[in-house]
């Protein structure tokens, strides 16, 4: 319990010496290996976890989090290019050795095999860079056996239910993440402007509750507030009678997968609020932006791909807090260029780290500001790459870098009142974030990668209609993002026009009419 106070506090070095204590006084309970390999995980002490599993799984050889969970962890953070690639065949390895040891034809292997996909998600395997889509099939179609065999009375194909007594198509949203969270606030568009025609259901399956919790609730037609209790949530679904079931996001939360491997409506459907294909044969359909998606995007889902108009979604503007802080808050310089690097850690990939010290190489007023997310003991891993890549050119990474705790979004919308230019990342670009940076002004960086998770910006920014800042390659990004740090006219140019630009981007209809055309097409066709 002791260990898990301080994992929750985000206090990894502590938790894991507790940790490490108590199994030198008792070497033989399996939930303290379990805290331990979560807490080095979780500090990006990635080889540590797996050495720390792989001696569990020889002292609990019947523990599945260990045997064969300990072949299914991935890193918060890599510290090299190379390091990708051999956790990436290591976990495809995994992924089979998992199916072959596993079997259903009895009680025991079917609780086992529930208990493992109730362990384990691949979340981060996304942040390798790379197409998923075979291994997150693979890995679908063993949970969808899985499900079934654990719950075949949800499992059947489900006849199209009548319409309501209004004759209306009932449609569903579940997440457990109908609150602040970057799903919530990217998905929210979809009900505030839903038409009148159609009966919204929302089913909120975590604890946690905000204001953005009570608007989901203000906008349903039916909100049910069911957390954690998968029987409960798959009864009460079915007594609903849907006819379409949107999983805002499958991957972030195990639940969610588990239910998503279900048939709990006819038609069933994911969205790019997580932005990589399910794998699962029960999602028909993954709701997706037309501006984000690349001219060969069906190679990379399992789902039929519908591409909404614009962005696919209904962004608010943001409201910008007025500025109640100065640039030494953050241990800014006032003169310095600030370039704003505000995505999760996780995003931001070993081979372009260069690109920040290439940057400071020219703009030697700059200074890069990011935050340490997820949390501080993953920063002190990048502030380390951060350090290499910029030795490399002869400079000290501290006098350009400056690694920040995580904050409140007021002491965020004041960083991003002070910062000079927003940098996105490669590969996962920001979603959200690039939202509320254009709300304040903020010239983007961007350039498009292969799949739709690496082009949210570039698809905002065409909608916006300032494209200038688009880059096709990292030298071009190198070059836009020193232009406008040493160019403030043009820096200002820009700012200018995505502030003319702000009407056309924030609270599209568009899009929500399409996305209830397709309900209708979708519930007509079957």
């Amino acid at each position: 319990n002791l260990a898990n106070c301080y994992e929750r506090l985000e206090e990894y070095a502590a938790a894991i010496q507790v940790c490490q204590e108590a199994i030198e006084l008792d070497p033989a309970v399996a939930s303290l290996y379990h805290n331990l390999v979560s807490a080095l995980l979780a500090s990006g002490r990635t080889s540590e976890a797996i050495a720390t599993a792989t001696q569990a799984s020889s002292l609990f050889p019947e523990d599945s989090f260990f045997n064969p969970g300990q072949y299914l962890i991935l890193p918060v953070i890599y510290e090299s290019v190379e390091e990708i690639a051999v956790y990436r065949d290591r976990f495809e390895t995994g992924i089979k050795r998992l199916i072959q040891q596993i079997s259903l034809k009895t009680d025991e292997g079917k609780q086992k095999a529930l208990t493992i996909i109730g362990q384990h998600t691949n979340f981060f395997l996304a942040y390798q860079g790379y197409n998923d889509l075979e291994i997150q099939k693979q890995y679908g179609e063993f949970v969808g056996k899985v499900m079934a065999a654990n719950y075949p009375q949800w499992t059947k194909p489900l006849p199209l239910p009548p319409l309501s007594k209004t004759g209306k198509i009932r449609i569903g949203y579940i997440s457990a993440c109908l609150w602040g969270h970057t799903v919530g606030k990217l998905t929210l568009g979809w009900l505030q402007h839903s038409s009148s025609e159609f009966e919204v259901y929302c089913y909120h399956i975590s604890e946690t509750q905000d204001n953005f919790t009570q608007q989901f609730r203000l906008y349903s037609d039916f909100f049910r507030y069911i957390p954690g209790n998968l029987e409960l949530i798959c009864k009460q679904i079915i007594a609903d009678q849907l006819h379409v079931l949107v999983f805002l996001d499958i991957g972030l939360q195990l639940q969610m997968t588990q239910l998503a491997a279900l048939r709990l409506a006819p038609i069933q459907c994911t969205s790019w609020a997580h932005p990589v294909t399910s794998g699962l044969p029960t999602v028909d359909y993954f709701l997706s932006s037309d501006l984000m998606e690349p001219s060969n995007a069906v190679e990379h889902y399992s789902e039929k791909l519908i591409r909404l108009p614009n962005i696919g979604i209904s962004y608010p503007q943001p409201a910008i807090p007025a500025a109640t802080a100065t640039r030494t808050n953050f241990g800014l310089r006032e003169k310095a260029v600030v370039y704003l690097c505000c995505q999760t850690l996780c995003k931001y990939l070993p081979q372009h780290d260069y690109i920040f010290a290439e940057i400071a190489r020219r703009v030697p007023e700059a200074q890069f500001a990011f935050i340490s997310r997820p949390n501080a003991d993953i920063g002190k891993l990048f502030q380390q790459r951060l350090q290499r890549a910029f030795a490399k050119y002869g400079l000290d990474s501290g006098d350009f870098c400056v690694i920040l705790p995580k904050m409140d979004e007021k002491a965020y919308g004041n960083l991003q009142l002070l910062s000079d230019v927003f940098l996105d990342s490669f590969g996962w670009s920001g979603g959200h974030t690039t939202l509320e940076a254009i709300a304040c002004n903020l010239p983007i960086v961007t350039c498009p990668g292969e799949f739709m998770r690496g082009r949210h910006s570039f698809g905002i920014l065409q909608m916006l209609g300032v494209t200038e800042t688009v880059a096709e390659s990292c030298t071009a990004y190198v070059e836009i993002a020193v232009k406008l740090g040493l160019e403030p006219e043009w820096r200002e140019g820009i700012a200018d026009r995505i502030l003319q630009g702000q009407a056309r981007l924030y609270g599209d209809k568009t899009c929500v009419a399409a996305l209830f055309a397709f309900y209708a097409r979708a519930v007509e066709a079957v």
